[in-house]
C-alpha cells in the first residue's frame, strides 16, 4: 500500500518534462522546396535503408557506407551511386552525419560518434524518486540531456540547409507521430504541410526524435503553423481521401495530415523513436507510392527517365530474441516482459514491411517501365534521356542485409552486442567489419557490381 501512496504522491507533484517546439514557420526567405534537390537518381543508383538499434545500428550502417567505398567505378566508387539514405532510431546518427559531412566525415565517425559515451550524460535509473518523478512528468531525459550534446559535439549547429547544400544523397530521418501512430519523416514535403521551414531545423533535434525511446526520452515536439499555410492543391487532397479507402496505412496518414492542416488551431506533434512504426526505414518509400499515386513516386519524372539500375539495400541491425526464460515456467519479469512485448510489436511490423517491399519494388519497376515507354521522343529529350534510349532497360533489385544472417564469426560477435548508446571499441569494430563483409556476401549486391563494372568497360 505504501508503494501505491508513494506513486500517487509523486504523480501529484511531478513537474512536466517536455521539449518545447523549435521548428519555425515558412517565410518569404524560405527557398523553393526548402533548398533541397528533387532529382537524385543516377543511371546506376543505390538506395539505403538503415534499421534501428542504438549505436549497434549506427556502426552497422557505417560498415555498409564504408564497404561501398571499396568498389571502384569509372568515375569514383559505389558510394557515389547512393541516391537516398533512409534511417530510423540509432542509424539516424550515421545517416545524418553522412548528410552533413559527406564522405570526408566517414574517417572520424567512429571516433566522434561510435565511441562517444552518450549514456554517460543521460538519466537512466528509474528507481530514484527524482527520476521516477521525471518519468511521470514526461520522460527521464529532455533536450539538455541529449539533443544539446549532439548539437554541440557532433553536428555543430547544423540544420537541414547544411545537408541540402551538398551534392550527396537524399537523407530521410524517421521518427514516429506518437498520437496518430504513423511514421514521421523529416522531409520537405511533410514540413510544407505543417507550413514549417525544415531547412532551418536542427539536424541534432531530428536525430533525437528518431532515437527518442518513450520514458527514456521526453518526446520531441514539432508544431504546425496554420497562420502561414497556403492551401494544398485540392486535387491532391481529394485524391488522397479517395485512395484512403484502399489502404489502412493511407487511412492513418490521411487522418494525420488532415489534423496537421487544421486551419484554425496549431497542433503540437509529439515525436518518439522511429522504430515504433518502421524499424527498417522503408515507410516513406512504401507510403509515397500510395500517397502520390504516380507511376514513378518517390522519384521524379527525370529520375524515372535517367535510372537504369536501382539496388535497394536494407541493413537490419536489430537483435534477435535473447534470454533463457522460455526454458522455465516462471518469467519473464516486469521490465523484461515490457521490453519483450515492445520488441514483438516492432519486429512484427518490420517483417511485414520487409515482405511488402519485395512486391512493391516489383510493381514499382513495372510502373516505371510503363511510364517510360509511354513517353514521346520529345518528352524523353526534355527529361534528359540518353541517346541510346531503351524504355524497358530498367531493373530494380533488393538486398537484405541482416545481422543475424551474417557468416561466422561476425554473426556470433554482433549478436551479443546490446542495443545501447554506449559501446566499447571492440563491439563497435566487430559491428563495422561484420557489416562490411556481409554487404559483399549478398548476391544482389554482387550482381549490381558486375553489371556496374561491365557497363563502365563499354
Amino acid at each position: 500500500m505504501w508503494r501505491v501512496l508513494l506513486l500517487l504522491m509523486l504523480a501529484a507533484c511531478a513537474a512536466p518534462v517536455f521539449n518545447s517546439a523549435t521548428n519555425e514557420p515558412l517565410s518569404a526567405a524560405t527557398p523553393p522546396n526548402m533548398g533541397s534537390r528533387q532529382d537524385f537518381m543516377h543511371e546506376n543508383s543505390i538506395m539505403l535503408s538503415f534499421s534501428g538499434g542504438g549505436l549497434r545500428a549506427a556502426a552497422f550502417a557505417h560498415g555498409v557506407l564504408t564497404a561501398l567505398t571499396q568498389v571502384k567505378t569509372a568515375d569514383g566508387d559505389l558510394l557515389d551511386d547512393v541516391a537516398m539514405i533512409s534511417s530510423v532510431s540509432g542509424s539516424s546518427l550515421a545517416a545524418a552525419h553522412y548528410g552533413v559531412y559527406g564522405r570526408e566525415g566517414l574517417a572520424r565517425f567512429r571516433r566522434e560518434v561510435l565511441l562517444a559515451d552518450f549514456e554517460g550524460g543521460l538519466r537512466l535509473s528509474p528507481y530514484s524518486p527524482g527520476n521516477l518523478s521525471r518519468i511521470l512528468g514526461g520522460g527521464l531525459n529532455a533536450r539538455e540531456d541529449f539533443s544539446d550534446r549532439l548539437d554541440h559535439a557532433v553536428f555543430h549547429g547544423a540544420t537541414f540547409a547544411d545537408i541540402y547544400r551538398r551534392e550527396g544523397p537524399d537523407i530521410r530521418i524517421h521518427a514516429t507521430d506518437l498520437y496518430h501512430r504513423v511514421p514521421f519523416p523529416f522531409i520537405p514535403a511533410l514540413f510544407s504541410i505543417l507550413c514549417s521551414d525544415l531547412s532551418r531545423y536542427s539536424v541534432a533535434e531530428a536525430v533525437t526524435a528518431s532515437i527518442a525511446v518513450p520514458v527514456v526520452f521526453a518526446p520531441v515536439v514539432v508544431r504546425t503553423y496554420p497562420d502561414s499555410c497556403p492551401p494544398l492543391p485540392p486535387a491532391f487532397m481529394a485524391a488522397l481521401h479517395e485512395r484512403r479507402r484502399t489502404s489502412r496505412l493511407l487511412n492513418a496518414i490521411d487522418r494525420a495530415l488532415t489534423a496537421y492542416r487544421d486551419p484554425v488551431r496549431p497542433r503540437f506533434i509529439k515525436l518518439g523513436d522511429g522504430s515504433l512504426t518502421d524499424n527498417v526505414a522503408v515507410s516513406t518509400l512504401i507510403g509515397a507510392r500510395l500517397v502520390y499515386g504516380t507511376p514513378y513516386a518517390p522519384m521524379t519524372e527525370r529520375d524515372a527517365v535517367r535510372v537504369r539500375r536501382l539496388l535497394m539495400i536494407v541493413a537490419d541491425a536489430s537483435r534477435q530474441p535473447s534470454g533463457d526464460w522460455t526454458l522455465q515456467e516462471a518469467g519473464p519479469g516486469g521490465v523484461e516482459l515490457a521490453l519483450s512485448a515492445t520488441d514483438a510489436a516492432i519486429d512484427a511490423a518490420a517483417r511485414q514491411a520487409a515482405d511488402a517491399l519485395i512486391s512493391m519494388l516489383r510493381e514499382w519497376q513495372e510502373s516505371v517501365i510503363a511510364f517510360r515507354c509511354s513517353l514521346a521522343p520529345a518528352d524523353v529529350a526534355r527529361l534528359g534521356g540518353p541517346a541510346d534510349w531503351d524504355c524497358k532497360d530498367v531493373k530494380f533489385s533488393l538486398a537484405y542485409l541482416s545481422a543475424d544472417e551474417l557468416d561466422s564469426p561476425w554473426r556470433e560477435r554482433i549478436e551479443v552486442i546490446p542495443t545501447r548508446l554506449t559501446l566499447d571499441a571492440a563491439q563497435v569494430d566487430a559491428t563495422i567489419e561484420g557489416a562490411r563483409a556481409g554487404t559483399f556476401a549478398i548476391r544482389a549486391v554482387r550482381e549490381y557490381i558486375r553489371g556496374r563494372v561491365a557497363r563502365d568497360r563499354r
